[in-house]
């Protein structure tokens, strides 16, 4: 069996601003706790005042 976990632009880590290295401090933190990156891509979100946006959306996975 497994678990899941979604690590997205608005976890905890990044403080509303996408910075890769905080990136890779919460992948390592995670990986330290038996979670794995499973799958990553990019969402597109409608904007109120300026268009889309990007965000950026990582699927993590570990035995239970």
């Amino acid at each position: 069996m497994k678990e899941y976990k979604v690590l997205t632009q608005k976890d905890k880590w990044f403080s509303g601003k996408f910075d890769p290295e905080k990136l890779e401090q919460a992948i390592n933190a995670y990986a330290a706790q038996g979670w794995r990156v499973a799958a990553a891509s990019t969402a597109t979100f409608p904007g109120i005042l300026s268009g889309n946006r990007e965000e950026m959306v990582v699927i993590m996975e570990r035995d239970k």
